[in-house]
């Protein structure tokens, strides 16, 4: 059966207390800066990374994804200093590897157009607000680069991957790759530009992050259960992010995040589909929309969000 993983929050006692008491498996590290060293030596300190670890599993816990340091648009672009960022997410894959870390997500600049839409907190039930996107409302909607911008970041892309999938594959580490969020047309990791990574990188290491809440905003249901069969037959689904919307760009021009149980999907046939092509890794919650009360990282939100996961996954287990 699944596992459910949360953001590391500040991984404080009272955190760690908190996710533990909720049935959470593991923790899912979303800044590249994060870990101790990243921002003295440009990649994490292995010692320092191995005292996290061991605090955490000392809760029961395990680490399930961390972020590699960010590429910027030095590297993206070609400019000066950005050979440097190479070596140091270089660098860093190793220490994750060495550390035990099953999975990295690499993040890159450019692969997202935020000019197309404009975005503010909507509300839903009962009062609370979360993010909302409209092509419509847009200032200054200028359209995406031109095919030569999106040739030359598909080129320092796969210059980047060429670096990064032998090291992944020697180290034993997952390299997971999140869909362009929004995902507005020509997106590099759009519908077509995802599947373009494990085309030309077919290392059983080179696989998705997949987020059926971005997947969701291109298209909905039907586009997230066949991307989820197609890649999931692959083995190429290495952690799910579940969160609901409402809308998308391609029937609405536009769409809004909500709880999981709020919006236009399934949560259910998701995890049916899932279950079908094999998946057994995480399931991160991701989004949490703010609830009455909610103050810091210990919210209700979280609470919400994880409990239902596993009454989800309880009802599944009954139907097994």
């Amino acid at each position: 059966m699944f596992k459910i993983s949360v953001w590391h929050g500040n991984l404080s006692e009272d955190y760690l207390r908190f996710v533990t008491q909720l049935g959470v498996d593991c923790l899912d590290f979303g800044q590249g800066d994060f870990f101790p060293g990243v921002k003295e030596q440009g990649y994490p300190d292995l010692d320092a990374l191995l005292k996290i670890k061991k605090k955490v599993r000392s809760w029961g816990l395990d680490i399930n994804r961390v972020t590699l340091p960010d590429m910027t648009e030095r590297f993206m672009k070609g400019e000066d200093g950005g050979e440097i960022e190479l070596e140091n997410t270089s660098n860093a894959l190793r220490v994750f590897a060495e550390a035990g870390v099953p999975i990295a997500r690499q993040r890159v600049a450019g692969d997202v157009f935020p000019w197309m839409s404009r975005r503010w907190n909507a509300p839903h039930r009962g009062g609370y607000r979360y993010r909302s996107e409209s092509v419509a409302l847009a200032e200054e909607n200028k359209g995406p680069p031109s095919p030569e911008e999106l040739d030359e970041w598909w080129q320092r892309f796969c210059t980047l991957y060429e670096r990064l999938v032998p090291i992944a594959e020697d180290g034993d580490i997952k390299l997971a790759m999140h869909p362009s969020d929004a995902p507005f047309p020509d997106t590099p990791l759009g519908s077509l530009g995802y599947h373009r990574v494990i085309d030309a990188f077919p290392s059983k290491q080179v696989g998705y992050l997949y987020c059926c809440g971005t997947r969701a905003q291109a298209g909905g249901s039907p586009l997230v259960l066949d991307e989820l069969h197609n890649y999931g037959r692959k083995g190429r689904l290495f952690m799910i992010h579940l969160r609901n919307v409402r809308g998308s760009l391609a029937t609405a021009g536009g769409f809004e995040e909500v709880l999981l149980d709020d919006g236009d999907m399934n949560p259910a046939k998701i995890l049916l589909e899932l279950r079908r092509v094999g998946f057994d890794g995480c399931i991160n919650p991701d989004h949490i929309p703010t609830l009455e009360g909610d103050e810091g990282t210990l919210t209700k939100g979280m609470a919400y969000s994880v409990g239902y996961l596993k009454a989800l996954f309880a009802a599944m287990a009954v139907i097994e």
